[in-house]
């Protein structure tokens, strides 16, 4: 596997089942986002990179196989995988109309799925899943896909959740991001615990983005927060 850790979305509403699957695939090698509803994984989907879909059937606001027909009109080549309890037929059909390529039913074996995902993502040309997003931030390039800030010739590797608060930070520059908005793309929750996790995160981007006074993070208080990029004069 090269250097940069495929990225793959979880679209599950049942929370246990949700963190198994989470932690089995981290620690096989994966970057992993887990969505408990439609509407939440269309979002996050829409608003990062992903190499491949696991999508549950039967979910709050969107279902699966409404989902799955929207992420395959927005990407024609993403692997779609579901896993549901819904095993008939007509159901398997109905997923695979909607653009899946595989579909397994519950409960399964976590090996055979681990190798279902690897031979999925081993079929989609290596330009399809290594997208690179570089951009610039004043004084900074930051580079997504590979989680690092450079200043002046100088990289710095930041971790993945880093990375995902700061890109949403980038993609609305300049103008307020909710606070539960990125809560919901970046940790798929609002709560009092991600909350905190957080605002950890923005105090440490801030720290990495100090050495250019043009770059500042601001607290809009009870709305979100605004990354500020003055243009140098």
């Amino acid at each position: 596997m090269n250097n940069t850790r495929p990225h793959i979305l979880v679209a599950e509403d049942d929370l246990n089942l949700g963190i198994l699957l989470v932690d089995y695939l981290e620690s096989e090698g994966f970057d992993v986002k887990l969505c408990r509803d439609g509407d939440k994984a269309f979002s996050a989907f829409h608003n990062q990179h992903f190499d491949l879909c696991l999508l549950d059937v039967m979910m709050p606001n969107m279902d699966g196989f409404s989902l799955a027909k929207i992420i395959r009109e927005k990407n024609k080549s993403i692997p779609l995988i579901f896993i549901t309890a819904k095993s008939l037929k007509e159901d398997k059909l109905k997923g695979y109309t909607s653009g899946a390529d595989d579909y397994i039913t519950k409960p399964f074996d976590e090996q055979e799925l681990l190798w279902k995902i690897k031979a999925l993502i081993r079929r989609v040309p290596p330009q399809t899943f290594t997208k690179i997003e570089i951009v610039s931030i004043g004084a900074y390039t930051f580079d997504y896909s590979n989680q690092s800030l450079m200043l002046q010739g100088t990289s710095r590797r930041i971790t993945g959740k880093e990375s995902d608060v700061l890109h949403c930070l980038i993609s609305n520059c300049n103008n307020v991001v909710k606070r539960e908005e990125l809560l919901k793309q970046v940790w798929g929750e609002n709560d009092y615990f991600s909350g905190r996790s957080l605002d950890v995160f923005i105090t440490k981007i801030r720290k990495y983005l100090s050495d250019d006074p043009n770059v500042r993070i601001e607290n809009v208080f009870g709305v979100g927060f605004i990354l500020n990029v003055r243009a140098n004069n």
